[in-house]
């Protein structure tokens, strides 16, 4: 549908509109349903984002429409054509989902095609909801097939082109249907409901970031799931190394030139660990005792 939206912009721009084509990407998966959306106009589009009252929804997948996370039916009202992409008729769509709008299905050639396996039906899409809106010309949609699809080779281009001929010339009982759909002015979209805050006072709602010893207060120990560990046997009382390094000052050195941990404060960044010549420094999950797991070294 990334294409189809592309062919069919395209297409509106060779016939001197305003266009936007974007894709919609839905959720980071396989198999997870994709749309995207065409304006056209021969005034300044300046709305953004998705359309909410489409005059024309193509459907590439008919078992999309009873999926919500598709959002076949979002916006669609009485003025909306929907085109579906299906053997059915028209008639079993209107009964199935009882909608007021005009529908339209689009079939493959050929009984024993797999819809899911044709590698047209962006093409296909495009040229039917071209003709269907009555402004493209036959002319103006091979010359956007050419544009977008340049990158095929002769052949695949000429299979396309066909392809969007037969959907172009299929769809002309219904050229011209699609009603424009009505300009949406800023001036009347509803204002947002704010919410008024009282405000407090600067003491209660001001972060205190000039006061001193402040960070003290604040143990961003619980972050760590790695812990750094210092073997005695091992340390060679370099005290400057560790501590200096510690990005957060979480080492401090005492009387004896022996490195302590401030585990409290200690992120486990674990760049002791690097940091330190003799390798007196070993990480362990967060989950194990220090104690437990040096015992288990010196053994």
């Amino acid at each position: 549908m990334k294409t189809a939206s592309r062919i069919l912009g395209t297409a509106f721009f060779l016939e001197g509109f305003e266009v936007q084509d974007a894709p919609r990407y839905g959720a980071e998966r396989r198999g997870a349903p994709i749309s995207a959306y065409v304006r056209a106009s021969h005034r300044e589009i300046k709305e953004r984002g998705i359309i909410r009252d489409p005059s024309l929804v193509i459907v590439a997948d008919e078992t999309l429409v009873p999926m919500p996370a598709a959002g076949v039916f979002l916006g669609l009202s009485a003025q909306t054509m929907l085109l579906i992409h299906s053997r059915e008729a028209p008639e079993v769509w209107r009964d199935r989902l009882n909608v007021e709008g005009p529908i339209r299905t689009l079939s493959p050639p050929g009984e024993d095609r797999d819809r899911l396996a044709w590698r047209h039906i962006g093409t296909v899409c495009a040229a039917a909801g071209a003709r269907l809106v009555g402004v493209v010309s036959r002319e103006a949609l091979a010359a956007s097939l050419k544009q977008e699809l340049a990158g095929l080779n002769a052949a695949s281009l000429e299979e396309n082109l066909d392809h969007a001929r037969w959907a172009y010339d299929l769809m002309e009982p219904g050229q011209g249907r699609v009603a424009p759909g009505r300009w949406l002015s800023a001036e009347a979209f509803p204002r947002p409901e704010w919410v008024d805050l009282q405000y407090e006072d600067a003491r209660v709602a001001a972060p205190a970031i000039h006061a001193a010893m402040t960070s003290e207060q604040v143990e961003t120990g619980l972050w760590r799931t790695r812990r750094p560990v210092i073997d005695p046997a091992h340390c060679k009382r370099c005290w400057w190394l560790c501590s200096t390094y510690c990005p957060d000052s979480a080492i401090r050195v005492d009387e004896s030139g022996r490195p302590q941990i401030d585990y409290a404060h200690c992120k486990g960044c674990m760049v002791c660990v690097a940091q330190c010549p003799n390798h007196a420094i070993d990480m362990i999950p967060e989950r194990v005792e220090p104690n437990a797991a040096m015992a288990g070294k010196d053994s």
